[in-house]
Parts: structure tokens; C-alpha cells; sequence
């Protein structure tokens, strides 16, 4: 074996610190455990990290591959990157926006930053964005509205500080076990764990108190605490005075406590018990359940407004959104996506200057505004004008809604997929590029605290495969040079430039260096010095203080505007999505020998009583407007009755999942959307196109077809 390696986990946004060993004698890991010595983790590790990081399953990429003929075949490396320059030439020759790209927040910081150079300063596309749109965009959104900055104002110190926990639409006792481990032994000293989510989940298990809202109601029941904040009493009047503005508008808009709690489906009790919980010191988490919403932002800044009017921003208290992938934080802040690197404005005439001359272009190819998001990436690629498509370390085709749609469109157009593991859409490509992962790439992350952190590579790669970083430096010699004047570049000296233009911003890096890495192993931004790490946020020994024109936090007005798509005769039930304990992302990593098995659906006993003419030997067919996906049923009293909950990591669920979108954050209503349940029969698809199903035939055998009465849904 090598040596011992400290690295970072890439699993999830905990950004707990890793040692690795590589083989001595071939290519991979052979060990992973946690690393004592970290300051985020010290030595705490969850076992799917290790795993996945380890031993992941899925079909690794070990050459590049190019598509002859219908087939992808083995190619060299010149022929790849020669084939996507001359293609994305030719679609840039024709627009700027040519060409679509599609980053995650699985890259790392110098990798995602290049990506974001090359797509917005040497092609100037519209259509450039990240996974992380998909999952965090409506956190993002409501941090800048209400702070003028993005991030959680906590860090993992304020923890055990706090008496309340209040987990919302989130499972972290699977998604970050870690943090999780803090969080529960904070609540188990005294201190109590409320959890709002539709349906019962791992963290449900621990909770003293559990608010089961109806689906799609979030927004309805935090105005609920509200307004009972406010006719109660409980509002730390002292500190909405002195710290914040707009708190009059607010209470104007709130609604009666008793019909936000039936639109929310839960009694007005449950509505005092949370409100009450809220006069102790809160801190106040959030996941998908509340992103992934076409209210997304509203019901975050409602979640901000809560801790806001009762005073709980200050440290061991405050709102703290979940952050899913590993470097979703750090794509926000380095890959000009949302906005130019350290958070500067977009569209700032002095902000777009700064970054064209840093970069050596003329401010006319950047583009005027940072695009639609993905779902208006897609529906661009199938319009136009994008011609080309790259997408990286990213699995669109699973991982966005309305995936039949997805599908088409990227079909249709010339592809390119870079990433580690065969995956949805890398079946679909042109051209596949593969791509060093964990434990065989250097660079660094930050995590959802806003600690940047290391990743090393602990083993060698073949000589055909390459990192994300070097694949997309040599895309950029060709066809940007005076972005990219050398062919091949060092993460420390792409990470040296990306500091240096945060200096002095909301997100400053250029006190982080690679030497100061090494000797702390974790430094938080803004880290405007050598010696400087930034603390809980907004706060310091004069009071409080804000990035916002005047200086104070604002509080928001948002109301419940119903559901996103409403049940009806047709569609009568209500689809939501959540993680499994042993899946992530998409489940490229983790789906082992049954990730061609239909996915299970969690259904309440009841509704497959009232509906039991739908099922079939332990199986039936949810069906949306989009279309539709065999299912095994598990019958489970935890779902509430009239809702099927489907794992957002299967490729088949997002057949059916809507496409509408928040309409400040662009990010998709992934939670709610109105379904059907059928029995499997030669009218409905017995799975979704690609996987075989259950008797061993294959969807192209009869392909998706329309139900009696349904809109037929697009090809696969």
C-alpha cells in the first residue's frame, strides 16, 4: 500500500476529512477512513462515505469513447478533444450561445472555476450552469435577499450551542450522518428536535415532535408559525428594530394561524408548539423538501423571516440550509454560474469589468445575464440555439425532471459527456471523455459551512483517463489561447488565480493558500488575510451588519399560491421524492447489481386498499402527465394516505416529475406533482425505456405507450 493521503470527502457537503491509501502496485483505493487530525470531522466518518469513496459501484469509463455509426467506440485522446473543438467551433461560429454547458458541484474548486472561465469568457454562453441549481438555488436566492449574500450565517460550532433544532423538509440522518450526530446529541442534552416533513424518514425516528404538512404546504405552515409568533407575543422586538427592515409589510401579509394550519393540513396546536420551540435559542436546518419547490425561495426566506422576528441570528442559532453535494458551495462562489467568482453581482457594469480584465477579454463576450437554469438550458438545446452540449460530472438525463423530455433534447443535439462512470447520458453522447474521481484527483472543495479544504489523489490513473480540470484547460487551448495560453496547468496555480480575484469581495479566498491548507486542513471564508477565518456571519461585538443597501436584514412578504400541479379525477394522487440511506445523486455510485430493479414506491396501506385493483404481485404503475414507471410497492403507515413517495435517485422517477420552475431561483419543483397509480398492463410502460423489466422483457419491446385518455409521453 502507499502511504496514508489526507483528502476530503466527496460525498456529501459535510467536508469531513478523509486519509486514503492507494494500492502500491495497481491503480485504486484500498483504504479510506476518517482523519482524527481534521477540524471539521476529527476522525467522525458515515460508512457510505468510506464506501463510496472505496469501493463504488457502477461501470467505470476507462477510455475515451466516440460515437461511429450509432456505437460508442474506443478512441484516443487527440481524436476526442479534436472532435469537441471542431464541433464546438462550428456551433460557436454560429452564436455565442452555441454551445450548452452543464457543471456540478462534484467538481472541484479549480475545475469548476476553468469550466465556468472557458463557457462564460471564451464561448460568452447564456447557457452555462450547474447541478447545484438543481438542489440549493432557492436557499441561495433567499440568502441574497434577506442578507445580501450568500451562505448560512452558522457554522457546525453553533451546534451544540442550540436548545431547538427545527429540521425541515430534510433527512440528514442519511443525507450527512455526521452533522447529524452533532445535531442529535445537541437535542438529546436538554435540548428538543422538531422535524417538519410530509413523511416519516430516519430523522422522523429521533424527533421529539414531528409536523407531517401536506406536500407543496411549507410556505403555508411557516406563515402559520408566524403569525402565531407575532399574535403571541414572541417577537424580539429589540433586535427586529435594530438589525432588520421590512417586518410591517410582513405581518400585514400574514395570514390567519387557522387556515394557513388547514391549508397545511396539520391542527393550530402543532402550529403553537413550533412557535413556542422558537423562543429558545434555534437553529433552524432546510433541505430539498423546501427547495425544490416552485416556492422554493419564498418558503426559505419564510424559514429566514422565522429566526429573524424571533431573534435567533446570532451564534447557536440562525438559518442553516443543508447543502447536498460536495462542493456546491464552492461552484457557487468560484464557477461564475450565478454569479462572477466571490459572489460578484453578474450584471454589475464595475463587477463585469473586473473579471474581463482579469481575464484578459473584452467585456462584450460575457454574456448579459447569467441564463435560465438547467430546465431552461434543456428546453434551449431542444429550441435552440445551442447546437452542442457538454455536460460534467453531472447525469442529467436521471437527474432532471420530465426525464423523458430531457432525453430527446439531448439526443438530438452533439453531445459531449464527461464524467467517471457510464451513466444515463453518457449513453447518449457523441463524444464520452473520461474523468479522474475521488481519490484520484487534486484540488480543492468547500464545504456547506464555507470551509475550503484539500482533495488529493491517493492513486494514479490510466494513462487514459484524465482529471476534470486537465480536460477542461485542453479544451480551452484550443479554442479560447489567450484564456488558456498553455495547454496543461497546476490546480494550485488555477486556485492562486481564483483567490486573487475574490479579494474583497462577500466570499474572499486570497488569504487561503495551498501551504496555509496544509498546515489547517480547513480555513472558512471570507479569509481576506493569511491569518483571517470567517466566524458566524453578519454578527460581530458592535451588533450587526449587512451587505444590503441599508444595512439591515430584510424580512419577505411570500404567501402559499397553491400547489404546483393539483391533484385531480384524472391524476388523483400526490408524487413526493426523498433519499435513501444507501443512494446519492443519481445513484451512480451505489445502485450495485440492482440498479436495473424498479425503483419502490412508499405507499400508505390504505390507498392500495382503495386502489387495489392497481397493483399487481407487489408492483404497479405510477403514472404522471409526463409519463409513467413500474414500480414495487412497499406499504408503508409512515407516507401519509393519498401521497407515493419514489427515491429521487432512480433513473425512472423523474419520468414523471413536473418541469415548472421557482420563478426566482430557477430551480425545479422536484416534491410535488399529482399522479396515478394503474395496473401493469399492455396500455402503460412496465418501466421506464432502457431498463429491463421485472420478467426479464425490455421496454423496447413495446415501448412507452399512452393510457386510456393519457397524453403519450415523449420518446425515451
Amino acid at each position: 500500500m502507499s502511504e496514508w493521503t489526507p483528502t476530503t470527502c466527496m460525498r456529501c457537503a459535510v467536508g469531513c476529512g478523509h486519509s486514503q491509501q492507494g494500492y502500491a502496485n495497481h491503480y485504486g483505493l484500498d483504504t479510506v477512513r476518517g482523519d482524527a487530525t481534521h477540524p471539521v470531522n476529527r476522525g467522525l466518518a458515515c460508512q457510505r462515505g468510506i464506501d463510496e469513496t472505496a469501493d463504488p459501484d457502477g461501470e467505470w469509463l476507462t477510455r475515451p469513447l466516440v460515437r461511429e455509426d450509432g456505437t460508442l467506440v474506443p478512441t484516443s485522446w487527440e481524436t476526442a478533444i479534436g472532435t469537441v473543438v471542431s464541433r464546438f467551433e462550428d456551433a460557436l461560429a454560429e452564436s455565442p450561445d452555441g454551445v450548452a454547458v452543464l457543471g456540478s458541484g462534484q467538481q472541484t474548486n479549480e475545475a469548476a472555476y476553468a469550466l465556468g472561465k472557458l463557457a462564460r469568457g471564451g464561448f460568452g454562453t447564456r447557457y452555462y450552469d450547474a447541478n447545484t441549481t438543481l438542489c440549493m438555488a432557492s436557499a441561495v436566492t433567499a440568502y441574497y435577499r434577506a442578507f445580501g449574500s450568500d451562505a448560512p450565517p452558522p457554522t457546525y460550532e453553533d451546534i451544540p450551542e442550540a436548545e431547538t433544532h427545527v429540521i425541515w423538509g430534510a433527512n440528514p440522518a442519511v443525507a450527512h450522518p455526521v452533522m447529524y450526530r452533532w445535531i442529535a446529541d445537541s437535542a438529546g442534552d436538554d435540548g428538543e428536535l422538531i422535524v417538519v416533513d410530509p413523511v416519516e424518514s430516519e430523522t422522523v425516528d429521533d424527533a421529539d415532535f414531528h409536523v407531517q404538512v401536506e406536500p407543496g404546504t411549507d410556505l403555508a405552515f411557516a406563515r402559520a408559525v408566524l403569525a402565531r409568533v407575532v399574535d403571541e407575543g414572541l417577537v424580539d422586538r429589540e433586535f427586529v428594530a435594530e438589525a432588520t427592515t421590512g417586518f410591517e409589510a410582513t405581518v400585514e401579509s400574514l395570514p390567519a394561524v387557522e387556515e394557513a394550519a388547514e391549508t397545511a393540513g396539520v391542527p393550530v396546536e402543532t402550529v403553537e408548539r413550533v412557535a413556542d420551540a422558537l423562543t429558545e435559542p434555534t437553529l433552524v436546518y432546510w433541505g430539498m423538501g423546501v427547495n425544490q419547490s416552485v416556492q422554493g425561495t419564498a418558503t426559505s426566506r419564510a424559514l429566514i423571516d422565522l429566526c429573524l422576528a424571533t431573534g435567533n441570528l446570532r451564534p447557536g442559532s440562525g438559518p442553516f440550509s443543508l447543502t447536498g453535494q460536495a462542493n456546491s458551495m464552492g461552484t457557487r462562489v468560484c464557477s461564475s454560474k450565478g454569479t462572477w467568482p466571490g459572489q460578484r453581482a453578474f450584471t454589475d457594469p464595475a463587477e463585469r469589468r473586473t473579471v474581463a480584465d482579469a481575464w484578459g477579454i473584452p467585456r462584450s463576450r460575457l454574456p448579459d445575464d447569467p441564463g435560465p437554469g438547467p430546465v431552461g438550458i434543456v428546453d434551449a438545446v431542444a429550441d435552440g440555439p445551442p447546437e452542442a452540449c457538454w455536460t460534467v460530472a453531472t447525469n442529467p438525463v436521471a437527474g432532471m425532471p420530465d426525464g423523458d423530455r430531457v432525453r430527446e433534447a439531448l439526443d438530438d443535439v452533439f453531445l459531449v459527456a464527461q464524467d467517471a462512470f457510464r451513466t444515463e447520458t453518457v449513453e447518449l453522447a457523441d463524444v464520452v471523455l473520461p474523468a479522474a474521481t475521488w481519490g484520484e484527483s487534486e484540488g480543492t472543495v468547500t464545504n456547506m459551512e464555507r470551509r475550503v479544504s484539500r482533495v488529493r489523489a491517493a492513486t494514479e490513473t490510466s494513462p487514459k483517463i484524465k482529471g476534470d480540470l486537465d480536460i477542461v484547460v485542453a479544451i480551452g487551448a484550443a479554442i479560447a489561447p489567450e484564456l488558456f495560453p498553455q495547454s496543461a496547468v497546476s490546480p494550485e496555480s488555477v486556485f492562486d488565480e481564483l483567490r486573487g480575484l475574490t479579494a474583497g469581495t462577500p466570499a474572499d479566498l486570497s488569504g487561503i493558500s495551498y501551504d496555509r491548507l496544509d498546515a489547517e486542513l480547513a480555513v472558512r471564508w471570507p479569509a481576506p488575510s493569511p491569518d483571517a477565518e470567517g466566524g458566524y456571519r453578519y454578527v460581530d461585538g458592535d451588533g450587526w451588519a449587512f451587505p444590503t443597501p441599508s444595512g439591515r436584514a430584510r424580512f419577505s412578504t411570500g404567501t402559499h399560491g397553491g400547489l404546483a400541479e393539483p391533484t385531480d379525477d384524472e391524476y388523483p394522487l400526490t408524487l413526493t421524492t426523498g433519499r435513501r440511506a444507501d443512494a446519492y445523486n443519481t445513484g451512480v455510485r451505489s445502485r450495485g447489481d440492482g440498479g436495473d430493479a424498479p425503483p419502490t414506491a412508499r405507499i400508505h396501506p390504505e390507498t392500495t386498499l382503495e386502489r387495489i385493483e392497481a397493483f399487481d404481485r407487489g408492483k404497479t404503475v405510477v403514472a404522471s402527465r409526463r409519463g409513467s414507471t413500474t414500480v414495487a410497492v412497499n406499504p408503508d403507515d409512515g407516507v401519509p394516505k393519498g401521497t407515493v413517495w419514489l427515491p429521487i435517485h432512480h433513473p425512472a422517477v423523474n419520468a414523471l416529475t413536473l418541469p415548472v420552475v421557482d420563478p426566482e431561483s430557477d430551480e425545479p419543483n422536484f416534491k410535488q406533482c399529482a399522479v396515478d397509480v394503474r395496473a401493469p398492463s399492455p396500455s402503460n410502460p412496465l418501466v421506464h425505456e432502457g431498463h429491463p423489466a421485472a420478467d426479464g422483457s425490455s421496454a423496447a419491446d413495446g415501448g412507452p405507450a399512452a393510457s386510456d385518455g393519457d397524453p403519450a409521453p415523449t420518446d425515451d
